[in-house]
């Protein structure tokens, strides 16, 4: 049913096509339209970007939004203007045409959002254009770049404290990743000597299936992944760049349109990367994390690791890349002793102090955690961020397969001792060669076949105790100490268990294909694919005509409320979420041939009234008019109202003949007016 709306309600369904907000952004967005100093922390895909980009709209003059990368902001203003909110960007990608476009729209002051990157806060000349363009909010965006512990630093960030000063106006800052010590940092960055309203949403994206694997011809297990969800648009995050190289056409090599992406990549080929994966449907990028902050594309089905992610902070920020639309998106996530090895050495040869290797540390030791769980991964994920969850999700492979786990104290106990034995100063695969009495020369020249533990671990095999050392290491039992090229060394956190004190269960590796699930959860039924396959090529055609990417016209989720519901009118297009006003009036006749076989023909200036009360007040003045034409007998000289006229009564519902004869001229008041306000009355 239409229904009249007003301020932010009104606001969220004509421009952003929203009948409500997602849970926490309410409160967000009066905060921020209120003139509060804010920061909140809300998951990847939980609608950050509306909770300043509405209330920009509603306060008087001009929302300046810092933002990290140029893909992100111009897809933003794309979106908006398509949706017929004045915004711009000032980009070292603009060509100068672009800049007196902005630059004259701001002079005239008809910008109600202009977007900038940090570095272009470094020029005095930003200053006194801000300072002379009647700014009332600074909304920041990835507000953690402003963390200087933080891998997506940008120095330019700590700028916005400054420019906050000058202006003396309000600042909402907006993250999706930021623990304890970083939300302190952000606060000390750009509010000193304030204290924002901190809005700390949930973490959860249950739309996600989460899933870990042990490396077992990773290669193979990514290209299986992959060749599950051929057609979906999807990220593979790798550890180094030239993986990402041999990754992208071994893809290609099996039929997916897949393409590299790393920093060593020329900045012209990054950026043709990011327009083909924002326009193209069905892209795999093969990437380092490079690819990160700007990535905007709401329809991403699926993002898999081929290595470890640096922490738990980092894979949660990557994964959270998938279903942003809020629509089905799975993960899978690689690793191995190799990873672990890495990961430790990476931080143990860094610069940083060692309290902040700790933390580190820490970090990783709870993704490691995540990898090796052996119940609900969401709820192990969620306990990290301090959120619990009251019963197993059901939407991640421990759930969906419960793993088989067996007692690993003793097996445990005997790794730790052939590593004490041997001073320390040795790796995985000599150790294990000890546990397994494999007479090699390595063991031979050392002498180690002499050693009490030579041959304890016969019961297990090699791949067996591989797995063991593997969780041996992601439950920071023992470490690899760089100073000893690698060796492993036991911590105080493995002392109980050496010592008889305490128990230690491990996940028994089970090479099992169908661990990781084959096939993805289908975005609709069998029955509505074909429709949602001929929406989808209508919006392609139409991104292409327009030069913006497919999301921009409408998002998968939105093509998918479609195929489901098949609405027959403009009226009910109105109703699909995600189809505001302008978009209604721009693409909403092109969807609706789609699903209708032909568009109704409805004057403009009634289909700017589509989904609203004033719509159907209009349709009904329409067929008050029409049984009157010709007069009350049928007799008299046709005569009708404009459309523009019919809209106007219906907007604005005149309660009184007085009042509705402003509308109408003589002849139209005495042959109308009578009906239509009956008709008004009726509605009132």
């Amino acid at each position: 049913m239409p229904r009249d709306l007003s301020g932010a309600d009104a606001l969220l369904r004509d421009v952003f096509g929203y009948d409500a907000f997602r849970p926490g952004q309410g409160e967000i967005v009066d905060a921020v339209a209120n003139g509060a100093d804010v920061l909140a922390i809300m998951p990847t895909g939980g609608g950050k970007s509306l909770c300043f980009q509405l209330p920009a709209l509603m306060r008087p003059g001009l929302t300046v939004v810092i933002s990290p990368l140029i893909a992100l902001m111009r897809d933003q203003v794309r979106g908006l203007r398509e949706a017929g909110v004045a915004a711009g960007a000032l980009t070292s990608g603009n060509t100068p045409e672009e800049n007196d476009a902005v630059f004259d729209a701001l002079h005239a002051g008809d910008l109600k959002l202009l977007y900038l990157a940090p570095e272009r806060l470094a020029s005095g000349g930003t200053a006194r254009l801000l300072a002379q363009s009647d700014v009332h909010l600074i909304a920041v965006d990835e507000a953690h770049c402003v963390s200087q512990w933080g891998h997506d630093f940008r120095p330019d960030y700590l700028r916005i404290g400054a420019l906050r000063r000058e202006l003396d106006v309000p600042v909402a800052a907006f993250t999706a990743t930021a623990d304890e010590e970083t939300r302190a940092e952000i606060i000390e960055r750009l509010f000193p000597g304030t204290a924002p309203q901190v809005f700390l949403r949930g973490f959860d994206r249950p739309n996600i299936h989460l899933a870990f694997a042990p490396k077992d011809s990773p290669r193979k297990q990514i290209l299986t992944y992959a060749a599950a969800r051929k057609g979906q648009s999807g990220i593979v995050y790798c550890g180094t760049r030239a993986k990402t190289e041999t990754l992208a056409q071994a893809l290609r090599a099996e039929g997916h349109a897949a393409r590299a992406y790393h920093g060593g990549m020329e900045a012209e080929d990054r950026r043709a990367v990011e327009t083909a994966f924002a326009q193209e449907d069905g892209l795999i990028v093969v990437a380092t994390v490079a690819f990160g902050m700007g990535v905007d594309k709401p329809d991403i089905r699926w993002v898999a690791h081929a290595d470890l992610p640096k922490s738990i902070e980092a894979y949660y920020q990557e994964i959270g890349r998938a279903g942003r639309d809020g629509g089905p998106a799975e993960t899978l996530t690689l690793y191995g002793a190799d990873d672990i090895r890495l990961r430790r050495a990476q931080i143990d040869e860094g610069l940083a102090s060692a309290e902040r290797r700790g933390a580190d540390h820490g970090r990783l030791n709870a993704l490691l955690g995540l990898a090796e769980a052996q119940s609900c991964r969401r709820a192990t994920l969620l306990g990290y961020f301090g959120e619990t969850l009251e019963a197993p999700c059901g939407h991640c492979d421990l759930c969906d397969r419960p793993p088989e786990t067996f007692d690993g104290t003793e097996a445990v106990r005997k790794a730790l001792s052939a590593a004490l034995r041997t001073g320390e100063h040795f790796g995985a695969g000599h150790l294990i060669d000890i546990l397994r009495g494999n007479d090699t020369d390595k063991v031979r020249q050392r002498r180690h076949d002499q050693l009490p533990t030579f041959g304890v671990g016969k019961d297990l095999s090699q791949s067996q105790w591989q797995g063991v050392f593997r969780q041996i290491m992601g439950f920071d039992l023992m470490r690899p100490d760089p100073e000893r090229h690698g060796a492993l060394v036991m911590t105080d956190r493995a002392l109980p268990i050496l010592k008889g004190q305490e128990a230690i269960r491990l996940r028994r590796d089970v090479v099992d294909r169908r661990a990781v699930r084959a096939q993805p959860k289908a975005l609709v039924s069998e029955e509505d694919a074909p429709l949602l396959s001929a929406l989808k090529a209508k919006r392609r055609a139409l991104a292409e005509a327009a030069s913006v990417p497919a999301y921009v016209i409408f998002n998968d989720r939105t093509l998918i409320e479609m195929a489901e519901t098949r609405p027959q009118s403009l009226d009910d297009m109105a109703g699909i979420s995600g189809v505001g006003a302008k978009k209604l009036d721009r693409y909403g006749a092109d969807f609706l041939a789609v699903i209708a076989g032909e568009a109704e023909a409805l004057h403009p200036a009634r289909r700017k009234l589509a989904g609203r009360a004033a719509g159907s007040l209009y349709d009904r003045l329409l067929e008050a008019q029409a049984a009157l034409v010709r007069g009350p007998d049928g007799t008299d000289k046709p005569l009708s109202c404009s459309a523009s006229q019919l809209a106007k009564i219906a907007e604005a519902r005149p309660g009184s003949d007085d009042a509705l004869a402003r509308y109408l001229d003589d002849k139209r008041h005495e042959r109308f007016a009578a009906a239509f306000l009956d008709v008004l009355t009726d509605a009132a």
